[in-house]
């Protein structure tokens, strides 16, 4: 009998699994896939390889002013190809982890056959254990639309045989303008049609913007308030049907119109879990179900869908259920990056929903052409903003477009995770030049709320 079995191994499962078998727990993981996860697998890793490839062309056209004369050519087969080797070895690297911390690795589908109990469906047994952990992840949603199975998801983006000519891409998150990017900057056609107005509904309304025009001057063209109501087979690709009521010939098809948890037919309705109606499995602070010995953690939850936080809840299972150290993870405050081009990074509250549950805010914006463009005429600019309670009070939200975002707000994080004030920022040196520095040289606000309502 295990004291644990964790069904799937992705960054969430994996962490607490070795965790778990640190304090003396007997453990099994089983996937039935590879090891690593979505991450790893088909989303963070390789789409960050390929953001990489996509921003070559935009070096190549900063560098004549730098006295560079370039000439390029890009092989898709190339990427693909080298993609592939580097998550194989990454893959291996999550087996030795799960290995040599005394992990069972089982290659298997699993299935919840009670409180106490996983089915192993091509072993053809049940394996008993105190406690089942389930950190499947999510999986991409696909419309349906007649002709669905003509597009691809993020999940077939990476395999592509041949790199299309052109694409129309559904949807306006994370995942439809990163591949938006790497696509564009591969050179092929882009087209985004999405059933809102503008990209990444949610975040702050001046990251929106700045985004949604910058991609517009790098050749993204955008179909706004309207979706695909059917694909077809074309002569060379797909033809996508709008509700608008034209239609237009690409080379591929893209839906990027969200996840939904990996939660079906696993059995956890039948042994008795609480489950949303789209799959997502509900839990408490500690990350327990309605049933004492099943848990989960990461997207089947739908808490934050991010595979840090995944890696956080996996940890606290581990510290709460296997050390005696009760331990929540705080969603309150999370950082996130968006390898959009130019990229984003942001932290705590947007301005219009700080408005809205403080009321009397100070907003501090700035943007700027970044020192890479001035010997050149590329017209790209960073946009750094700070959101502060009043009189320059405690910072509840940092916004950042152009580049390095990701990085500079992971740093920013920390303070305010600290609880940090404007006062504190300001008793930073500036580091000169940089972009961050801005963040600790905004002298007066741009403009103010009181009452929620700005002045």
């Amino acid at each position: 009998m295990y004291d644990l079995v964790v069904i799937g191994g992705g960054s969430g499962g994996v962490r607490a699994a070795r965790m778990a078998a640190s304090y003396g727990a007997r453990v099994a993981v089983v996937e039935e896939y590879r090891y690593g996860g979505t991450c790893v697998i088909r989303g963070c890793v390789p789409k960050k390889h390929f953001v990489h490839a996509s921003r070559f062309p935009e070096l190549f056209e900063v560098a004549p002013a730098y006295g560079w004369t370039v000439s390029s050519k890009f092989d898709w087969d190339t990427l693909r190809d080298n993609k592939d080797k580097e998550i194989a070895r990454l893959e291996s690297v999550y087996r030795n982890l799960l290995n040599n911390s005394g992990v069972e690795v089982l290659d298997d589908r699993a299935e919840v056959a009670g409180p106490n109990a996983v089915r192993l469906i091509k072993q053809g047994r049940d394996i008993e254990t105190r406690f089942i952990l389930v950190a499947t992840g999510g999986t991409p949603f696909r419309p349906d639309i007649p002709g669905a199975l003509l597009g691809i998801t993020s999940n077939e983006a990476f395999d592509l045989k041949v790199l299309p000519a052109s694409i129309l891409i559904e949807g306006a998150g994370y995942v439809a303008v990163e591949f938006a990017g790497i696509f564009a900057g591969l050179g092929v056609r882009t087209t985004l049609v999405y059933r809102r107005d503008n990209v990444l509904r949610g975040f702050d309304p001046d990251l929106r913007k700045d985004l949604h025009e910058a991609m517009a001057r790098r050749g993204i063209i955008f179909r706004f308030e309207t979706t695909i109501d059917r694909l077809d087979r074309a002569e060379r690709g797909v033809r996508a049907t709008f509700h608008s009521g034209d239609a237009e010939n690409f080379g591929a098809v893209m839906f990027a119109t969200g996840r939904k948890p990996n939660t079906r037919n696993m059995g956890l309705e039948a042994a008795g879990v609480d489950m949303e109606a789209d799959g997502v499995v509900k839990v408490d602070a500690f990350s327990r179900t309605s049933v004492p010995s099943i848990y989960a953690v990461g997207d089947v939850t739908g808490r934050a869908e991010l595979t840090p936080v995944a890696i956080r809840e996996g940890a606290a299972f581990a510290e709460t259920v296997f050390n005696a150290n009760p331990t929540a993870v705080d969603h309150s405050l999370v950082p996130t990056a968006v390898f959009s081009e130019p990229e984003i990074g942001t932290v705590g509250m947007g301005e219009e929903e700080a408005a809205a549950k403080i009321g009397d805010i100070d907003v501090w914006v700035t943007r700027f052409r970044p020192l890479t463009n001035t010997l050149g005429d590329k017209p790209d600019r960073i946009m750094l903003k700070l959101i502060t309670e009043k009189d320059a009070g405690k910072v509840v939200g940092v916004h950042i477009l152009g580049q390095g975002a990701a990085e500079m707000i992971q740093l920013v994080a920390i303070p305010m995770a600290m609880g940090a004030t404007k006062a504190d920022f300001d008793r930073a040196i500036a580091v000169h030049p940089t972009a961050a520095e801005e963040l600790v040289t905004f002298k007066v606000p741009s403009y103010v709320y009181r009452g929620g309502v700005k002045q």
